[in-house]
Order: structure tokens, then C-alpha cells, then sequence
């Protein structure tokens, strides 16, 4: 993937701590800015440090039928800003078809197939992907005390790039289950992926690095890779009362709010009763009341296809 070539010191910005840490294998270079709390995300988008902004997100494009019409109805008809695509769940590639080049798709890096009964798994050659059940395994624990990590690096890597050959124009990156995001083994994945390919992440601002057991957060901020300010590790679906709470005390900076919607269809109603949830973020995203308690709020509503610009603004750092 091409990317700029890094200018000389003199055209960088002066006063900024440049990043003195190894990830990824290869040390970060001393000419190349940091995201630091000098120049703020809402600044380096062009808003004030004041504002309030908000990404609306709608995961599992692709997981069924039911999925991508909520999906899609949800960001042409409502107030979703972005969506993310789970490429080797089954209707991935009906999503890719109905996708349009005005909608902001990520990859949605799945490597759980969480439904007892309906199944997806690798599209790379991954045994240690693969559980007793066939397809990827259905718990997070199962996953981590299995997976090889070069394993999970091919099959990562081959989930965008199908994104990008079945023409997603790519906006971002974000893990399923959080199966990536807080082990230190495979948050290095993760990493380099974001790095690769220049794009933003997902971070969640609810759990503390000390939590964690990593500095997940300063890691990617100090390899230039760009992820919201806040981020509700919250995984329920259907719940307009955390959507509301979310907008009601938002923060300054980046905010982003997630969704699961899904049309009400006798598929999607058999995978359980939990789909009533994801049916019922539909109807919210679709909603008077969130399209005003948005407004009400002040919010700025943008998507991750504004955070990769901002993140490849900035020069990429060379390899090796």
C-alpha cells in the first residue's frame, strides 16, 4: 500500500514528544510526531478541543440477511454514521454488493463464531482457529488458549484484504467480541494491522491500562494510529437507555456510541431470543427521539472515514 514519504525534521511540528517504544518489532523512529494531549483528536479534525463528537457505529454487517437491511437502513435512514463488516460471516459479501461508496465500512476482524447454531470460520487455512464445532470458536477462552498468533495475523489480514478486493473502501478496524483488543499478544496483531494499512482502531476508554495489564491506549498512540477518546465497553444490545445516557453526559472529544441493528425477520428471530435486541436497536437508530436528543445535545456527527484522513495526514513511519 503506498503511503508519503516522511518529510525532514524541519517541516515537523516542533514541541511534540516524539515516541521512544518498540511495537510491533521495530523501534519508532525519533521524526515522527506522537498524538498527544498538545494537539487534541477533535483538532487534528479540524474542531475545537470543546466539542463534542460522536460516532455511531453498527457492527456485524454481514451476519445474516437481517443484519445488513438494518444495517443499511440505519445509515441511509437514520443516525448511524458507520458500520463494520465481519468477512467471513455468511452474508459478507451480499453486504459488499449493496455497499455503496458513500458508506463508511470498516472490517469488523472476527474470530468467534459466538451462535450455537449458525456458524462462520477462517477463510485462511487456520487450524488453531477452528474449534471442535467446526468454524471459529464460540468463547473468547476458547480462542485465546488456541490460537496461534501467526495464524491470527494471516487470517486478520485476509479479512481486509477481501474487504478491499470486494470494493470496501476500508475506514477502519474493529475486533469482534473485543477477541484482539485486551490480550497483549494479540493486540500486537491488531497494531500491525492498524500500521499497515493505515487505519484507525477501536480502543475502549471504560478499562484502564492497569486492568488491562498493558498500556493498550499509549501503545497505538505513540505508533501514530488514531482511535476515538471514549468508547463504552458495553456490549448490550437494544438498550436505548445506555444510548441515551451516553449522548446525556457526552465529552468533549470523539465519543463513539455502538449499535447492533437488525431488521424483524423469522431469520434472524431464530438464532434467539437475544435478536430482539438487535431488532430494537433498528427502531432506535431509526428514531425521532435519538435524531433529537442529538441535536439537543450539540453533538457533531461524523464517522471513522473522517479519523483515517486525519491519520494519514500524518507521515506513515517506514517499515523495517
Amino acid at each position: 500500500m503506498p503511503t508519503p514519504s516522511t518529510p525532514p525534521p524541519s517541516q515537523l511540528p516542533r514541541g511534540l514528544p516524539r515516541p521512544t517504544t518498540s511495537v510491533c518489532g521495530r523501534p519508532a523512529p525519533d521524526n515522527v510526531p506522537s498524538v498527544t494531549a498538545e494537539i487534541t483528536l477533535a483538532e487534528r479534525l479540524g474542531y475545537s478541543p470543546d466539542n463534542r463528537i460522536v460516532i455511531l457505529s453498527c457492527d456485524d454487517l454481514g451476519s445474516c440477511h437481517a443484519a445488513n437491511d438494518g444495517v443499511f437502513e440505519a445509515l441511509r435512514h437514520g443516525a448511524a454514521t458507520c458500520a463494520s463488516l465481519m468477512v467471513p460471516a455468511p452474508w459478507a459479501s451480499h453486504a459488499a454488493v449493496e455497499a455503496s461508496t458513500d458508506d463508511d465500512i470498516g472490517v469488523h476482524l472476527t474470530l468467534n463464531a459466538e451462535h450455537e447454531l449458525y456458524r462462520w470460520g477462517p477463510i485462511t487455512h487456520a487450524p488453531s482457529l477452528q474449534s471442535g464445532e467446526g468454524g471459529f470458536p464460540r468463547t473468547l477462552e476458547d480462542l485465546w488458549e488456541h490460537a496461534v498468533n501467526t495464524e491470527v495475523l494471516r487470517e486478520l489480514r485476509a479479512q481486509i484484504d477481501r474487504a478491499l478486493a470486494w470494493g470496501i473502501d476500508v475506514t477502519h478496524l474493529a475486533p469482534h467480541l473485543t477477541a484482539i483488543t485486551l490480550r497483549p499478544e494479540f493486540f500486537d496483531v491488531y497494531l500491525e494491522l492498524a500500521i499497515e494499512y493505515r487505519l484507525p482502531i477501536r480502543l475502549p476508554s471504560s478499562i484502564s491500562a492497569e486492568q488491562a495489564g498493558f498500556p493498550f491506549r499509549r501503545l497505538a498512540a505513540e505508533e501514530g494510529v488514531i482511535f476515538p477518546d471514549h468508547f463504552d465497553h458495553d456490549w448490550r444490545a437494544g438498550s436505548a437507555e445506555r444510548v441515551y445516557e451516553a449522548i446525556a453526559t457526552l465529552q468533549p472529544g470523539v465519543t463513539e456510541i455502538h449499535v447492533q441493528p437488525a431488521a424483524d425477520t423469522p431469520e434472524v428471530r431464530a438464532l434467539g431470543d437475544h435478536t430482539q435486541g438487535w431488532i430494537a436497536d433498528l427502531e432506535l437508530a431509526t428514531s425521532n427521539e435519538l435524531h433529537d436528543r442529538l441535536a439537543d445535545s450539540g453533538a457533531v456527527l461524523i464517522g471513522y472515514r473522517d479519523l483515517r484522513t486525519a491519520m494519514r495526514a500524518t507521515p506513515a513511519q517506514p517499515v523495517g
